[in-house]
């Protein structure tokens, strides 16, 4: 005897039919995409697209054979020409020429289709000329500018390195010094020589290139060219600079005192 209602027949019926048609509807847009995909290429592994194999390119929605020309390879690409020139060779419309080394030179690793000077060299239009390294000169491995620079104790000068003159109580600096060197601690420069600096009483050395190259100690001032004693009137202490006085809170300053009130 047979259980099952009519509807229930009716539903799965419905089910077996979608299934059916969702099948058939699959099949065909494979099949469509299958249609589309033209000689010699294959299905992309994601998307509906499709790409040319290796040896073939892109053109007008199909994939025609790579030509490749003498000393070149094939690029693994199937835009462009699909080839590049093997090094040592530079494109030239559909060939590869050799890239003609000039003496003094070499191939460059980073392109393959040019040229660098050797170092030592510098490029000149079409050639590798020498750069002329004076005596006391070494190279510097930038080809811009000269190309050399002095050794320590030199200074250039025009296209030579000259020896650096010292003075006494001076010492050899970088050579981006206006004169090659500097003076020692307690000296300063003054027409080409180091003069000593004169430190009055109560005062020490700034270290400073500027000014008069000393201060007071804490508890004197300036004057001229000597350091006197900070006169502290009453209700006052040296201020933060220790060179000059402040009042007592809450006095406040009127002229060289210390008074109540206003100022």
């Amino acid at each position: 005897m047979n259980t099952s209602s009519p509807r229930l027949d009716r539903i799965a019926y419905a089910l077996i039919t979608l299934m059916v048609v969702a099948s058939s509807t699959g099949l065909a847009r494979a099949q469509g995409i299958a249609d589309t995909i033209p000689a010699n290429a294959s299905k992309t592994t994601y998307g509906t697209g499709w790409q040319c194999d290796r040896g073939f390119r892109k053109a007008d929605g199909a994939c025609v054979v790579v030509t490749v020309p003498a000393n070149a390879f094939l690029s693994d690409s199937s835009y462009g020409s699909g080839w590049k020139c093997t090094r040592g060779y530079k494109q030239n419309g559909d060939a590869c020429d050799p890239v003609e080394l000039p003496a003094n030179a070499y191939i460059s690793a980073a392109s393959g289709d040019r040229w660098v000077c050797d170092r030592g060299y510098r490029q000149v239009g079409e050639t590798c000329a020498a750069i002329n390294v004076p005596a006391n000169g070494y190279l510097t491995g930038n080809t811009s500018g000269s190309g050399w620079a002095c050794g320590r104790g030199y200074k250039a000068t025009n296209d030579a390195c000259i020896a650096i003159v010292v003075p006494a109580n001076a010492f050899l600096a970088s050579t981006s010094s206006n004169f090659g060197w500097e003076c020692d601690r307690g000296y300063r420069e003054a027409d080409g020589a180091c003069n000593a600096i004169k430190v009055p009483a109560h005062g020490y050395l700034s270290g400073r290139s500027y000014g008069n190259g000393w201060e007071c100690d804490r508890g004197y001032r300036k004057s001229k060219a000597t350091c006197v004693a900070v006169t502290l009137p009453e209700n006052a202490h040296l201020d933060f600079s220790g060179n000059d006085w402040d009042c007592n809170q809450p006095y406040r300053k009127r002229q060289n005192t210390c008074v109540l009130g206003r100022p």
